[in-house]
């Protein structure tokens, strides 16, 4: 997980353009949020990005929204590990 590039996108973005970017990512192989990288890498950290920028957008501060993402991100990995 890159946190400047998914802090950058979230600051310069709203949920709705990351997920035109996620979509333009999916169904041309290009976007305007994000070049640098795989397809599966790029829609990995704009999703990563979408979900911040939404709990940010809720009144969450940008460290406890990492915070909260990380912790999601460990719950879907230890469910995998059964």
């Amino acid at each position: 997980m890159d946190i400047k590039q998914i802090k950058e996108i979230a600051g310069k973005y709203t949920p709705e353009q990351i997920e035109g970017c996620i979509s333009g990512q999916m169904d041309t192989g290009e976007n305007i949020c994000l070049t640098d990288g795989n397809s599966e890498k790029i829609i990995n950290e704009l999703s990563k990005a979408e979900v911040i920028r939404e709990m940010i957008d809720k009144g969450m501060s940008l460290a406890d929204a990492l915070r909260e993402l990380a912790r999601r991100m460990r719950l879907v990995q230890a469910g995998f590990k059964k």
